[in-house]
């Protein structure tokens, strides 16, 4: 893979903190590709334990949700973690809603988050 372009990840000493380009996460073809980029981010990049940091994150499609399973499925696999935070409000409802959020850990703030590791 080549260098992530919708994702910014930042490699620290307790996890790999994945940061979103788009503010809507909407579009078909780039959810495909940010869904690629998380995979990889396990399978070719060997990252275990993984923060994504919602901040600036507006609106989140139910596609891009499937992507979040999917991630949290291969992170699982090789015993790793993932862990989120700073969700926007409407987001974080969808996940009440959808009850994801008894699946992923969900922190208020990154440092929150990463003393958790």
């Amino acid at each position: 893979m080549s260098s992530p372009e919708r994702l910014v990840v930042v490699d620290l000493d307790r996890a790999s903190v994945v940061r979103f380009v788009d503010r809507k996460i909407i579009d078909a073809s780039e959810i495909e590709q940010l869904g690629a980029e998380l995979i990889a981010l396990v399978e070719e990049h060997n990252k275990h334990d993984l923060l994504l940091n919602f901040e600036g994150v507006e609106f989140l499609s139910s596609a891009a949700l499937n992507k979040l399973l999917a991630l949290h499925s291969r992170v699982k696999k090789v015993g790793g973690k993932v862990r989120i935070c700073n969700l926007h409000p409407q987001i974080r409802e969808v996940f009440a809603i959808t009850r994801l959020d008894r699946m992923f850990d969900i922190d208020k703030t990154e440092e929150i988050s990463l003393k958790k590791f």
